[in-house]
């Protein structure tokens, strides 16, 4: 029913429709380029999601809804990744991005080094924060006023999620 796959150049049509909805994009970085053109798309499928980042497609019911990765740190927070996904709208509502976000923590702390996955979530994104808490991951804190995003200063709150090995 969900898979996490790699990204495919057949996913790029979809992410310019999804990445082009200001309701899916309202609480990501602002580093995704508006409007979200196919160039953008084969980048991200080519370059940018293998940088220094494990990402990974979502597939419900062997349609592509979603990506999911995580940003590989470095140095000595190297054993540590910060978490980011997101669903296409039709998608949301159905348990998705917390089965997705469950599957995909397990997997990185099984095959690979990362101990500690973390999150951050900006203010009135209550959604994410319900996934993160469902997923696992737990409230660290607040850093005040931390986002600046559409003209206004945001808090940012923290969740995280240690490895099995390390609680």
């Amino acid at each position: 029913m969900l898979r996490l796959r790699e990204l495919q150049t057949s996913d790029e049509p979809l992410l310019v429709q999804y990445l082009n909805n200001p309701n899916v994009t309202r609480f990501l970085s602002s580093r995704i380029p508006k409007p979200y053109t196919q160039a953008d798309a084969h980048w991200w499928v080519e370059t940018g999601s293998k940088d220094k980042a494990i990402v990974r497609a979502i597939e419900y019911r062997g349609d592509f809804c979603g990506v999911i990765g995580a940003t590989l740190q470095a140095f000595e927070h190297a054993h540590s990744a910060e978490v980011g996904y997101w669903l296409a709208r039709p998608a949301w509502g159905n348990g998705i991005a917390t089965a997705a976000l469950r599957q995909f923590s397990e997997h990185l702390f099984a095959k690979t080094e990362i101990r500690r996955l973390f999150a951050g979530v900006f203010d009135g994104n209550l959604a994410s924060a319900r996934v993160l808490e469902k997923a696992g991951y737990e409230f660290e804190g607040i850093r005040q006023k931390a986002v600046f995003k559409n003209g206004q200063y945001l808090n940012e709150h923290l969740y995280a999620r240690l490895a099995p090995s390390l609680q």
